[in-house]
């Protein structure tokens, strides 16, 4: 019988002990799920972070494991600014002669996490059966890193559209912490705009702000003390804020699926589309994604004002 590759499952940037607990418990999750796969798990793109990538291919390797497939655990590409997954593999595999590696795609927009998203905005809104006009009023803001790759920021704008379709959403816009437009403040505005334009039955609008990372820290720190600042100069609008996705059992099975993608033959067509497309002319370095699980560089950025919604 032959052996399987193992799993890697690759984070980016988490720099704190929350993000790292996060990722081990899904690969505990994963282990107990799938015991014939040798997994383990960390984050590349900081030199500093409590799990680093390189200990899990040394742990794998300590385990004998002499195949390994890295999944990413990435919501857009991260392009070809900074130290990519591939590079930071090649680096931790170069101390294991022998040792085969291979990487997935990234998760993206799939299906399953957009599932999640939707149970994060039912969350916000208080949990339990919502009533169609409650949804029919709700302006979501779906919020991340933001990059000056134009194709990580598309990957959010996608997922935006994803989200609005078929769910009864007024809209659901886009904005970016950092490096791409439009920012925070102005992406509320636009839902606020979009209210007053369309106002639904059964009262005001309001605004749920939902953040496109897997874990809590900084990021989510700087979208809620955004947030709570534009919120403060318009007391007449609702603003809800949702959680970050985390590492619910649907990220498992989209990261099992992703590894039995590659296992069976390659990253299938249109998953690494954006990947390899992505061009990073001056090739500037990148600064760690603070675990966000969206790619993206800190370059300085042309602003891009793309937005998904009702249209």
């Amino acid at each position: 019988m032959t052996t399987p590759p193992a799993l890697l499952i690759a984070g980016h940037g988490a720099r704190d002990e929350g993000g790292a607990e996060t990722l081990r418990t899904l690969v505990r999750v994963l282990a107990a799920r799938h015991p014939d796969v040798p997994v383990a798990g960390g984050f590349f793109g900081a030199a500093d972070s409590p799990l680093p990538l390189g200990d899990a291919v040394d742990e794998l390797a300590g385990r004998g494991v002499t195949r390994l497939v890295a999944v990413p655990l990435l919501l857009a590409p991260t392009g070809l600014a900074g130290e990519t997954l591939d590079a930071a593999l090649a680096r931790a595999a170069a101390r294991h002669p022998g040792l085969d590696h291979t990487c997935g795609a990234e998760l993206g927009p799939h299906p399953r996490l957009l599932e999640v998203l939707e149970r994060r905005l039912d969350e916000a809104l208080g949990g339990g059966v919502r009533r169609p006009e409650d949804r029919a009023r709700t302006t979501v803001l779906l919020v991340g890193r933001g990059a000056s790759d134009p194709y990580a920021n598309a990957e959010v704008v996608r997922a935006a559209r994803l989200l609005w379709e078929g769910r009864g959403f007024a809209g659901v816009e886009t904005a970016f912490l950092t490096q791409a437009a439009p920012d925070v403040p102005a992406g509320l505005d636009r839902c606020r705009a979009l209210a007053a334009a369309a106002p639904a039955a059964g009262g005001a609008g309001r605004i749920v702000v939902l953040p496109y990372f897997f874990f809590p820290g900084g990021l989510l720190e700087r979208l809620r003390m955004q947030t709570e600042g534009w919120a403060a100069v318009h007391p007449h609008t609702e603003v809800l804020g949702a959680g970050v996705l985390g590492t619910p059992p649907e990220v498992a099975e989209v990261v099992m699926e992703r590894y039995r993608e590659t296992v069976a033959g390659g990253v299938p067509d249109g998953h690494r589309a954006a990947a390899e497309d992505a061009r990073d002319a001056d090739g500037a370095a990148q600064e760690p994604g603070d675990g966000d699980g969206q790619g993206g560089d800190d370059r300085g950025a042309q602003e891009r004002d793309a937005h998904a919604g009702n249209r």
